[in-house]
C-alpha cells in the first residue's frame, strides 16, 4: 500500500476531530460576514483560544471588504495536492481553502472562526465534531447596495446572485441566524457573544 493511502486512512480514522469548536459564518454575498468577523477579531484580540482563520482564495484581495491569501488556480491545486488545506471547495467560479493547521487548533480545544460557503457545511460536519453555524442575513435591498458598492459585478450579475438559491441545511441545534441589516456593532457584538459561548463549551469539552 502506498504511503499516501496509509496517511489518508489514518486521517479518516481520526475523524471527526473533537475538543474544540469550528464556527462557520455563512450567508449571501453582501450580508457583511467579513465585516462582522473583523469586529469580533478586534474584540477578542486578547483571547488566544480563538483563532480567526485566514482563507486562501483564487482571487486577488481587494484590501477593503475581505482579508485572505491569494493563489492562482495552478498554485491552489498544487497546494491542495500537498495537503495544505483542511478543507477546500469551489464557489462562484473560485477555489477556497482553509489551512490544515485548523485541525491541530480544534484538537487542542481552540475555537476556529471562518467565513465559509454553505455548500461546504457537510464536509465541515464530517471533519469536526463540534460545528456551530452562524448564518448572517440582511434585507435584500441592503444586500444589493453592498454588492454594488464593491464594484465587482454588473447589475445583472448582482441580481442573478441574489436570486440564486443554495439548498443546504443550515438549521439544527447549533445553527444561529444573525440579522446584519442594522448597525454592524449590534450584529458584531452578538457574534462575539456566540464565540465566547463556544470557548466556554470547548473548555468543558476538554475536561471530559
Amino acid at each position: 500500500m502506498m504511503v499516501s493511502a496509509l496517511i489518508e486512512r489514518e486521517q479518516a480514522s481520526a475523524l471527526p476531530i473533537r475538543s474544540g469548536v469550528f464556527i462557520a459564518v455563512v450567508g449571501p454575498s453582501g450580508a457583511g460576514k467579513d465585516t462582522l468577523i473583523a469586529h469580533a477579531k478586534a474584540a477578542l484580540a486578547d483571547e488566544p483560544q480563538v483563532e480567526f482563520v485566514r482563507r486562501v482564495i483564487t482571487r486577488p484581495c481587494d484590501g477593503a471588504t475581505e482579508d485572505h491569501d491569494t493563489l492562482t488556480d495552478g498554485e491552489f491545486v498544487e497546494a491542495q495536492t500537498d495537503g495544505a488545506f483542511a478543507l477546500a471547495w469551489e464557489a462562484h467560479g473560485l477555489r477556497y481553502g482553509l489551512p490544515a493547521s485548523i485541525d491541530g487548533a480544534i484538537e487542542n480545544g481552540h475555537v476556529a472562526v471562518a467565513n465559509v460557503s454553505r455548500g461546504a457545511l457537510p464536509a465541515l460536519r464530517q471533519r469536526y465534531a463540534n460545528v456551530a453555524v452562524v448564518e448572517v442575513t440582511a434585507d435584500p435591498e441592503i444586500l444589493a447596495a453592498r454588492l454594488a458598492g464593491r464594484g465587482r459585478e454588473s447589475r445583472g450579475e448582482i441580481l442573478a446572485r441574489l436570486a440564486r438559491t443554495i439548498t443546504c441545511d443550515t438549521t439544527g441545534p447549533n445553527a444561529i441566524a444573525l440579522d446584519n441589516s442594522g448597525p454592524k456593532d449590534i450584529a458584531g457584538d452578538r457574534l462575539v457573544a456566540i464565540i465566547r459561548k463556544a470557548v466556554a463549551f470547548a473548555d468543558i469539552s476538554g475536561t471530559v
